[in-house]
């Protein structure tokens, strides 16, 4: 494997006008250490777990040291937040130091989440804590495990200088992975500023680099938009089928790839609760964990407006028109595949009946559907284990019944279907009672075991795994307590 000093930076970003960027440094923190690393992400970069451990990369990760050929820039956007336009953002805690071409040929923007102040830092110290750096490197490999699109995490850097927010804390920082961290906001900060120029500038730049399959049309944009509204439908399908709830929508959050970006408060429904709120700051629920896929379509006409200067305003409402029946598609496609059914048929409502049960019963969603994979659909079975997880045992033997039914229409063997089905329904997800538990070691006896521990089993989500079987139960009554916010 190459050494970290074999990389060979693009700075395809940092190529654009300053517009888009301001050229930064990152602000040095003392004594730096590596807490943990992804091996997964370390090879999309050509690199080991030695280089990795490499003190002069530590320290590069750590935002002290600048390699050749980084040119660091932290980039300007703006975005709806909660609702409501904030003229500029842009990365207040993040410095983008360069994107790496492997020797596959594939770009990926290097970035640092926590390394000092910028422009863009809104009087804030621009540092990241353990905790939430703990948080989103666990769930970014977590996710991508999942086969959810998402930012990647190569590693946390930790440091013993002191972050202050509710209580006094220690600095980390989070290295980030992405093709692109262009986000709908990207976008908005240039139509807000009347600003036609850097639209089309950025547009043309996004669509020669990651979808050039449009380069050749003689008017892109359309598409363009069209392609990015698609992507995020599925991503929203992926999401609600998981069960993942991301808790800060916001148009500065939604990427232009359909990447899941920027971990804050998130969480994985626990028991099924549609409108389940995983972040504390979000007091009038907007971002509940089923008003995802309307957010979602709310957001994508803030983007639409924001490329309106490229094309008319019926071109760019077309252009987007498709994401609701998309979505639906991809959803009840995800979910069939999740209950062991065709798309079509009285699949929908079979579905549908069954998650109204879970919410009325307050059952585990994950728990649930791995246990729907042993389903055994003879006429006279009990599936005693998924029966046992509702109050409303009746309610349960209706549906049960019907279930069984329709597999024994398909004319499918359980154990085919008990081999699909568990590759496509989780045992293990981050929940976050097993993410506080890490990161309370991590914080307080600076053990990082378990923060490792969790990434081992995360990145096998699918598979049985017996020796971490406790993983995989229903939380503690303490974890009902803690809360996550957009601090976290």
């Amino acid at each position: 494997m190459p050494s970290h000093r074999d990389l060979t930076f693009d700075n395809g970003f940092a190529a654009l006008p300053d517009a888009f960027y301001s050229r930064v440094q990152a602000t040095p923190v003392p004594d730096p250490y590596l807490v943990c690393h992804s091996p997964d992400a370390l090879d999309l970069l050509d690199l080991d777990a030695d280089a990795i451990r490499h003190p002069e990369l530590i320290e590069t990760l750590a935002g002290n040291h600048v390699l050749p050929g980084m040119d660091p820039v932290a980039a300007l956007y703006a975005g709806h937040q909660f609702g409501h336009y904030v003229p500029q953002l842009g990365d207040g805690r993040a410095i983008l130091l360069g994107e790496v071409k492997n020797a596959a040929g594939e770009g990926w923007e290097v970035q640092l989440k926590g390394a000092g102040r910028t422009p863009y830092s809104r009087g804030g110290d621009g540092r990241a804590v353990l905790r939430s750096s703990i948080r989103e490197f666990l769930c970014s490999e977590a996710m991508h495990a999942l086969g959810i699109p998402t930012t990647r995490a190569l590693c946390i850097v930790g440091s013993d200088r002191p972050v202050y927010r509710e209580d006094e804390e220690t600095a980390a920082l989070v290295t980030r992975l992405a093709p692109s961290f262009v986000r709908f906001g990207s976008f908005e900060v240039f139509y807000y500023r009347n600003q036609i120029e850097p639209i089309k500038h950025l547009a043309d730049y996004v669509i020669a680099r990651y979808y050039p399959e449009l380069a050749t049309l003689s008017d892109p944009y359309p598409e363009f938009l069209r392609q990015v509204a698609l992507r995020t439908a599925e991503l929203m399908a992926q999401w609600q089928a998981v069960g993942f709830s991301h808790g800060v929508m916001n148009t500065d959050n939604m990427s232009i790839l359909g990447l899941t970006l920027d971990y804050g408060p998130f969480g994985f429904l626990d028991a099924f609760e549609p409108g389940y709120v995983c972040n504390h700051s979000d007091t009038g629920g907007r971002y509940a964990f089923d008003q995802q896929p309307d957010v979602a379509a709310w957001n994508i006409t803030k983007l639409a407006q924001a490329l309106v200067p490229l094309m008319s305003v019926e071109t760019a409402s077309s252009a987007i028109s498709e994401y609701p029946q998309a979505f639906g598609k991809a959803y009840l496609e995800r979910m069939a595949a999740k209950f062991g059914l065709p798309p079509g048929g009285d699949t929908a409502s079979l579905v549908m009946d069954a998650l109204q049960l879970l919410a009325q019963n307050r059952v585990d969603y994950t728990i649930f559907l791995r246990r729907l994979c042993d389903f055994d659909s003879a006429i006279d079975a009990s599936n005693t284990p998924l029966r046992d997880c509702f109050i409303d045992r009746a309610a349960f033997d209706a549906w049960a019944s019907r279930y069984a039914a329709a597999l024994r229409q398909q004319g499918s063997s359980d154990t085919a279907r008990r081999q699909a089905m568990r590759a496509v329904n989780p045992k293990y997800i981050l929940r976050n009672h097993l993410a506080e538990v890490a990161i309370r070691r991590a914080a307080d006896e600076r053990d990082y075991s378990e923060v490792n521990r969790l990434h081992t089993l995360l990145t096998r989500p699918f598979d049985e795994q017996p020796e971490y079987e406790a993983y995989a139960a229903e939380p503690p009554d303490w974890a009902r307590k803690i809360e996550v916010s957009c601090s976290s």
